[in-house]
């Protein structure tokens, strides 16, 4: 078998979850014998044997790492498709350093902050955490041990600056997109998928926005809230349109948001980008896949999680080293969705 098989393989073949196959892989406590037995005869029948045997030098304080994602109350979006890139760099770098990865959703709130704390993280399973979109302002009565723990946001925010982080220059990647748009001659240009209260990173898309239009002296600023989401960008494009049909584009804070846009513009006779040009953020799949494919913000989001794991690795190893946050640029991937006004 090919040597790039992944802990999520051995859990299939072994017809077990995940955080069950990496339990019983790394001879932890609460896993039934002939369920360890059956996860052991999957890795080795898949090649996964050596991967999780040979100890690696640099990571000798790491044997499990944790991976939090968010999910929302109404479980509306089972599979996120930025996060799951960013678990996918995750996996590919902890089989790079011969680490396995257990991860795990943890509801959140609106404001994604989360509601409690995943059952790994009580058992002390892991030994290291990724968390991964979410604001950790407000964990009440964590476990005892969380703090002893090395722990890295990924496009994660906690006050004070008080972890490793990997997140996206997302001002700039705005200021840039919007600027595009200005260099084609936009001057009316509105902004959806954003609340003033919002998560930090749609927070500062929504500033680059801002700041695009101030620096070109552009005095008209189009802003109508709404929530992350398709339906979201859908409402708020119409009501934009509506009121401000001199609008001729649209910056959508997400990619998600940005389909809602075009289903809008559509419904309401605007052609795009003869009528109306969208630029998203993000660059899922659908954005290239969508006719006409979307130009957007593209994010390296396996780069992200590889990131995250590396600064793990290293913050095991040096407990007691200063705070660093990487911060990936971006670059706007140009499709079909904007045309030049003369």
């Amino acid at each position: 078998m090919p040597e790039t098989s992944t802990l999520r393989e051995v859990a299939k073949r072994a017809g077990v979850s995940i955080s069950t196959a990496s339990q019983a892989l790394n001879n932890r406590p609460n896993v039934a014998p002939e369920t360890r037995a059956r996860v052991l005869e999957a890795a080795a029948s898949l090649g996964y044997q050596q991967q999780i045997r040979i100890p690696s030098p640099i990571t000798t304080q790491l044997s499990v790492i944790g991976l939090l994602t968010r999910t929302t109350p109404d479980g509306s979006m089972p599979v996120n498709p930025f996060y799951s890139y960013v678990l996918a760099g995750a996996e590919r770098e902890c089989q790079r350093y011969n680490l396995s990865l257990m991860y795990t959703n943890v509801e959140v709130d609106n404001l994604n902050r989360p509601l409690s704390l995943p059952t790994m993280l009580h058992d002390n399973l892991v030994d290291g955490i990724l968390v991964v979109g979410s604001l950790l302002e407000t964990l009440e009565q964590p476990p005892t041990d969380l703090s002893r723990k090395p722990i890295v946001l990924v496009d994660a925010y906690a006050p004070g600056q008080r972890f490793d982080s990997v997140v996206s220059d997302n001002l700039n990647g705005v200021y840039n997109a919007v600027s595009y748009l200005i260099d084609h001659g936009h001057r009316h240009i509105g902004l959806v998928g954003s609340m003033a209260d919002d998560y930090p990173s749609i927070r500062e898309r929504r500033k680059g926005y801002v700041r695009a239009l101030k620096h070109r002296n552009i005095p008209d600023v189009y802003i109508e809230d709404s929530p992350l989401t398709r339906s979201g960008g859908y409402d708020a494009t119409g009501r934009l349109l509506r009121h401000n049909p001199q609008i001729t584009a649209i910056f959508a804070c997400n990619d998600i948001v940005a389909l809602g846009a075009l289903d809008a513009a559509h419904d309401l006779g605007r052609d795009v980008p003869g009528d109306l040009s969208v630029i998203g953020f993000d660059d899922i799949d659908l954005a290239r896949a969508i006719k006409p494919a979307l130009t957007t913000v593209q994010v390296d989001k396996m780069l992200m999680g590889a990131m995250a794991v590396r600064h793990l690795v290293e913050r095991a190893s040096e407990p007691n080293r200063t705070t660093i946050t990487t911060t990936l640029s971006t670059r706007l991937i140009v499709r079909d969705t904007v045309r030049a006004i003369p």
